[in-house]
């Protein structure tokens, strides 16, 4: 969801601590006794300040950090050097151009795009070719609006003030989403060529629509609820005014993204290939979008089909082995839920090499900014030494950091590549949607140490994976709160 130019997660920095116990917090020395105190001493404060100055290396934190960015102060050169752009892994086509998804939070439908369009390149011999994430995006506003109305509808009874309401309120159109979601807009909207619905300035630039659309629907809610309060069955009753709201939502997105394609009437794409040669193509976006799964784009695409691919995650606070899912999270009513695969580290791994060996890019979610240069493109644990400047260890483990809020995924991105020595991984290519001028030319490097810490998600081909991960999908999924960290929208 991190948009290009957001810079606010990216600053939200935790310090990292090399060699503590993975489950365990850091262990603190003994304090010598010394009454408590449930206020802050001023005199205290100036015994503190006068120890810390009289050391020279502090008196330099402060002439350094006090007038700096202390994640460019204390970045490790040895960290970017090591980070080459160097794979002994990499599939052989990872598809061009680099998208830029500007100032919006499309990350994940540009990731997805980005994932899908290698097939139909393969499909159709192209050199460059991009898929309209607009498409996807206009009808993801318009079932998210739904959806939310839906949500509003169903919880009636709830307490207006009480978590879920307020919590569904706080963003019911976010431009952020989710694999499971992608697919639905895919299944029911299909896909169409990025030339024949190229971003509008809103698309590029969703703030003031978002925003715009959100008030609206927020007004919509509370008039809901006040008209279901007089009526014993809210839905029967509510049908002709969910729709005039429904409307209104329509006529604004289409206003500012401008009409799309209809999903089931013929479009015409013009292109040339990679030979140079002419070709048109008639056909609808549901037809074109079910075309991946044709034997042709099938075999072309390395035996992969990408409509049957799914979620493994990596959510060490609960048990691996289990499906994990977040109520309430969704975009189109009726259709695949969130699910998630939670698995440990080393499946997920082991899976993405996998896909990597037979060609296949694959869709993964993290937490982009903890860590991350976005000038080089790297992304290390060791990147940026905290303890150097401000003289203290602060541990938060991957499954504490889930507890605390501190971490969860901000941002879709796609690996194409790994390099690994002795069967193991040491450093990841990342095909990001910044544009070409982030990284280097808009491909970023990721440590295998980031990957355990950061990377919660990993979109993945079943016959990757074994029986015992697959079969986990039968299961009933283990529901978690809608403001759980996994229900987090990148």
């Amino acid at each position: 969801m991190e948009a290009g130019g957001s810079k606010s997660r990216l600053e939200r920095d935790y310090v990292y601590i090399k060699d503590r116990p993975s489950n365990k917090m850091s262990q603190h020395p003994p304090l010598a006794s010394k009454p408590y105190s449930s206020t802050v001493s001023i005199s205290t404060t100036e015994e503190w300040e006068k120890e810390l100055l009289g050391d020279p290396k502090n008196r330099l934190a402060l002439s350094a950090l006090s007038s700096h960015d202390p994640k460019a102060v204390l970045s490790q050169r040895s960290a970017t050097i090591a980070n080459t752009q160097i794979f002994n892994v990499k599939v052989e086509l990872e598809g061009a151009p680099i998208t830029n998804q500007r100032a919006s939070g499309r990350c994940w439908l540009f990731a997805a795009t980005n994932v899908f369009r290698v097939a139909i390149m393969k499909r159709y011999n192209l050199k460059e070719f991009e898929l309209s994430q607009a498409y996807l995006f206009y009808w993801d506003k318009l079932e998210k609006a739904n959806y939310f109305l839906e949500q509003i509808l169903e919880t009636v009874d709830e307490d207006l003030e009480g978590r879920l309401i307020q919590r569904l309120l706080e963003g019911p159109v976010g431009d952020g989403g989710q694999w499971d979601m992608v697919a639905n807009l895919v299944e029911k909207y299909g896909l169409v060529p990025q030339s024949l619905y190229p971003d509008s300035f809103n698309a590029s630039s969703s703030g003031a629509m978002s925003g715009l659309v959100t008030t609206k629907l927020r007004e919509f809610a509370l008039e809901l609820r006040q008209l279901a309060s007089r009526s014993s069955d809210a839905k029967q009753s509510l049908g002709a005014a969910k729709e005039k709201m429904m409307r209104e939502i329509h006529l604004m997105l289409t206003v500012m993204l401008g009409p799309p394609p209809s999903p089931d009437k013929e479009i015409t794409w013009e292109y040339h290939d990679k030979d140079e040669k002419f070709q048109s193509l008639t056909t609808t976006p549901l037809k074109f979008a079910g075309e991946l799964s044709s034997q042709a784009s099938i075999k072309a695409n390395s035996g992969t089909n990408v409509h049957e691919l799914f979620s493994l995650v990596n959510d060490p606070r609960n048990k691996y082995g289990q499906l994990l899912s977040v109520n309430r999270l969704g975009n189109v009513v009726g259709m695949r839920p969130v699910r998630y695969v939670n698995v440990d580290m080393t499946t997920m791994k082991t899976a993405c090499i996998s896909m990597l060996r037979a060609n296949i890019p694959i869709f993964f979610g993290c937490d982009v900014g903890k860590f991350s240069d976005r000038d080089s493109g790297v992304m290390d644990t060791d990147l940026i030494d905290y303890e150097l400047g401000f003289n203290t260890r602060l541990g938060l483990s991957k499954a504490h950091r889930l507890m605390t809020h501190e971490s969860a995924m901000t941002h879709a991105m796609v690996l194409t590549a790994v390099h690994v020595i002795d069967d193991k991984p040491v450093r990841w290519r990342v095909q990001n949607s910044w544009g070409e001028a982030p990284g280097s030319k808009g491909f970023f490097v990721m440590s295998d140490r980031w990957m355990d810490e950061f990377v919660y998600q990993a979109v993945v081909d079943p016959k990757f994976v074994g029986d015992e991960v697959k079969d986990v999908l039968k299961q009933e999924p283990k529901m978690l709160a809608l403001w759980d960290p996994m229900g987090a929208l990148a």
